[in-house]
């Protein structure tokens, strides 16, 4: 990560540290938490725009907290719940038609319009009764697409879709977008997707125990539906249906992540690495590496590991991930 110090006239590899900010927005002083860049020559402050832009987002996310408004990701979940428009959905709401979007470019939304963008976010029926009132405002085909999508909320198929239900549509999105993996890399990958997606979207994948048996972390269920393939790559064909997945975009950029950055390792090379990192190490308590055991991978061991993980390795963003794959690489196989 370098950028140009204007102190030292020079580019630098510059470092980032944590700290406490306050800002005044529309009248009312909000504190969060913050990064600064500094240069490691002479520790001035440096400008990145990928700093500012990750305090940016820190800072429209504690006012929103504050304010008890909705937020991007929450506006974005709508449209994915539902499968509509910024547009339609502007319009059968009975607002201006690029409302949502400059909702999701970053404006803040009033209270009483958040308060309505909570209510259908929360209550599909809710939704559907907006839909029904207003079509006449819409496309047909919008229309159509809406009434599918609260069709399969209703019947379970989205929104309430069970733990195990959601680890199987993540399994599907992997052996889809991997050329081959077999069932130890499979394990290993749901797991560092279950502790990237909670630091980063502040929610675990799923809510799966992980056990930590001799061959490093495991969600056994999934084990057991691919266990006959042993050693080898599952060769099963799965269809691409992207509305049967109950995935939303920002758990696809940590999963594409995960499968970017450590589903290039074999499922031998990965368990070395899950045999190097905290959690699996304190769960197994001492056990030697080849010993049974059931014992659950507590997720607070989980989260709080990939938390020090990502403020270690300064991670911004989902790909900065890669920086912690190669350096645990390096160090276990160089």
């Amino acid at each position: 990560m370098m950028t140009f110090c204007e102190e030292c006239h020079e580019m630098v590899a510059y470092s980032t540290k944590n700290v406490t900010m306050e800002k005044e927005i529309k009248g009312k002083k909000i504190e969060f938490e913050a990064k600064e860049a500094f240069c490691p020559t002479c520790k001035g402050s440096l400008f990145v725009a990928s700093v500012r832009d990750y305090n940016l987002k820190q800072m429209d996310t504690a006012f929103r907290t504050a304010e008890n408004l909705i937020n991007v990701d929450e506006i974005q979940q709508i449209l994915d719940n539902y499968n509509i428009g910024k547009r339609p959905l502007s319009v059968l709401l009975g607002w201006g038609e690029v409302t949502i979007t400059r909702y999701l470019d970053g404006a803040i939304p009033t209270k009483q319009y958040s308060e309505k963008l909570f209510d259908i976010l929360n209550n599909p029926e809710n939704m559907d009764s907006i839909l029904e009132s207003n079509k006449h405002l819409i496309a047909d085909a919008a229309y159509r697409k809406g009434k599918e999508a609260l069709a399969r909320i209703k019947s379970s198929e989205l929104l309430e879709l069970s733990s195990e239900n959601k680890i199987d549509s993540i399994t599907k999105y992997m052996l889809i977008n991997l050329v081959e993996i077999t069932p130890l890399a499979l394990q290993k990958l749901l797991y560092y997707a279950q502790g990237f997606n909670k630091v980063f979207n502040g929610t675990f994948l799923f809510q799966d125990d992980c056990q930590a048996w001799a061959h490093g972390p495991v969600y056994s269920e999934i084990y057991h539906k691919y266990k006959d393939f042993g050693y080898n790559p599952i060769d099963l064909a799965v269809s691409y249906d992207e509305s049967a997945f109950n995935i939303l975009n920002s758990e696809k950029e940590v999963l594409d992540t995960v499968i970017r950055n450590f589903g290039c390792y074999s499922g031998k090379i990965l368990e070395r690495m899950t045999h190097s990192e905290h959690p699996w190490l304190v769960t197994r308590n001492g056990l030697s590496d080849d010993s049974p055991s059931n014992e659950v991978i507590e997720k607070e061991l989980i989260s709080n590991y990939f938390e020090q993980i990502k403020q270690k390795y300064n991670m911004l963003s989902t790909s900065d991930a890669s920086d912690y794959s190669k350096d645990l690489f390096e160090k276990l196989f160089n």
